[in-house]
């Protein structure tokens, strides 16, 4: 742990001890790990007496939960920071806390840049928050406090959720990786499961609360089962398997989805559990990185183009209707234009429904930073154009084979930037497409509808035909009354199940022999 002082003699006066109605607004850059975390930041904030501010209000404590994924995140991060600085000398009393993983990452750098920061805290210790929070206020000088090893799961801290009809479960923290372009090992440490039942309560109590579809997060998320955080139960290659198979029995629940899956670690069990229970949605994120078996192994990626696209034939064996999704790295160091002719390749014989696609930028700290043959900005560009033109041709082709399908969409809020001036509202089809569709009004976020695809773009199905059947759900209900879920640790009131990382002696719930809760399948 690392502990920095910081005369704040140079800031406004503030008081010690709690103040009433101090309103908070927590900013989140990258991965749905981090819109998590941001969740048990507005839960821990919350039960300290904070309130979130309404939009448009300059909150008396602003939270960066940051990314260190791409080389734009230090400037996004302390070009905010710099905007901020001038709100805070006109605000007396106003906080500025700095977390995630360039938090880890710069530690004590964040406050030599921006010395008007109040705390700084990494990803191991977000629940020590608000506590940082008071004693910078009381002792009125920066608090720098960074874990190098995770105290407690997140999930054993309360947290506001965001969503009436979908919620994320982290499954797992860390990853056991040595990708060469990778930052998130050393940030986010080693990889530690939760027991089985303890992520099933927390699936069943979002379901019990209306929520119908959750996502299973992981850094290598089909690594499930390689060091749970209990030291009674032993290794389980089939975990994963089993604990998707396990969600099919939680009352109320309609949809799970996972992220992300490394192929490498991906088995045939996790493909028929798939296809085997019903409630987990016909869709798979995969990411490929590179179609070239050279750059493969220069990354540090333990598969082969082959491998991965016998995966992807044994899904569509399997789950015919299987939309497939990927992550790809253009411009890695040393890549040639025969190497990008084998990304393109593989992409074409792939069939992505789509693709999550990055130019390389160098991340300090990492293996290929220091890779020879760095690629020119123009070079990267030019091969990154060319790929977003060929996987977009493809987007189309394949969304164009959805026209006529009737699809079953869970309404989201926010889906569509331009449902107001169409007229239509917008959801996600069970395979993870987005179809905005002509709506009646009585239709709501968090409700059931099913309708029939007229036409395809391709980023985007669209259902003008209206709406074939609409359930009205608890989920709605929800949204229309401004409640969302709310998830805690063992012994919360306001839930009846525990959650998180044990300390010691075995799990609340029997299991069996695959680290599933008995009497499940």
């Amino acid at each position: 742990m690392e502990a920095i002082d910081a005369d704040r003699s140079d800031t406004a006066t503030v008081t010690s001890g709690p103040i009433a109605t101090r309103t908070y607004e927590v900013r989140t850059y990258g991965c749905q790990m981090n819109v998590h975390d941001s969740e048990r930041l507005s839960g821990l904030l919350e039960d300290a007496g904070y309130v979130r501010a309404d939009g448009g209000e300059q909150a008396d404590l602003v939270v960066f939960n940051t990314c260190a994924v791409r080389e734009n995140a230090d400037n996004k991060l302390y070009g905010n920071l710099s905007h901020l600085a001038p709100v805070k000398r006109a605000r007396p009393g106003m906080q500025i806390a700095v977390g995630g993983c360039l938090a880890q990452k710069d530690r004590g750098v964040v406050v030599d840049k921006a010395p008007w920061v109040d705390v700084v805290f990494g990803t191991h210790n977000i629940g020590s928050l608000p506590a940082l929070l008071d004693r910078a206020r009381h002792n009125r000088r920066a608090e720098v406090e960074i874990r190098e090893a995770l105290e407690s799961f997140p999930s054993t801290l309360p947290a506001r959720r965001e969503s009436a009809y979908s919620g994320w479960v982290s499954i797992s923290v860390g990853c056991n990786n040595t990708c060469t372009f990778c930052i998130v090992p050393s940030l986010r440490g080693k990889e530690v499961d939760r027991r089985p039942g303890d992520v099933l309560a927390e699936v069943a109590a979002l379901a019990d609360q209306g929520v119908l579809e959750v996502t299973l997060l992981g850094q290598n998320v089909n690594a499930y089962g390689v060091n749970f955080a209990d030291p009674d139960m032993p290794r389980d290659r089939s975990a994963f398997s089993a604990l998707l198979r396990a969600c099919g029995t939680v009352d109320g629940l309609e949809r799970v989805r996972f992220t992300s899956p490394h192929p490498a670690e991906f088995t045939d069990d996790v493909i028929d559990a798939m296809a085997e229970t019903p409630v987990v949605c016909p869709q798979l994120h995969m990411p490929l990185q590179s179609g070239s078996d050279r750059v493969l192994k220069v990354m540090r990626r333990s598969y082969r183009s082959a491998k991965f696209l016998a995966i992807l034939d044994r899904v569509r064996d399997r789950i015919p209707h299987a939309a497939i999704t990927t992550d790809i790295i253009v411009g890695f160091p040393g890549e040639t234009e025969e190497d990008f002719q084998a990304t393109l390749d593989v992409v074409e014989r792939a069939r992505f429904s789509s693709a999550f696609t990055f130019q390389y930028s160098i991340r300090p700290g990492t293996p290929a930073a220091d890779l020879p043959d760095q690629l020119p900005k123009a070079v990267v560009q030019e091969r990154y154009d060319r790929l977003i033109a060929l996987q977009e041709r493809i987007t189309l082709a394949e969304n164009r084979k959805q026209v006529g399908q009737t699809v079953e969409l869970l309404v989201a809020a926010g889906e569509g930037r331009k449902d107001g001036e169409t007229g239509r509202m917008s959801g996600r089809a069970r395979d993870g497409r987005l179809v905005h569709f002509a709506s009646a009004s009585s239709v709501r976020p968090g409700d059931i509808v099913t309708t029939v695809v007229t036409a395809a773009a391709p980023h985007h199905l669209v259902a003008d035909g209206g709406v074939l059947t609409h359930r009205r759900t608890r989920a709605g209900d929800n949204y229309a009354a401004e409640i969302t879920p709310v998830t805690g640790p063992a012994g919360d009131d306001r839930i009846g199940v525990g959650l998180g990382l044990p300390s010691v002696g075995r799990p609340t719930v029997p299991v069996g022999p695959s680290g599933c809760p008995t009497g499940c399948a």
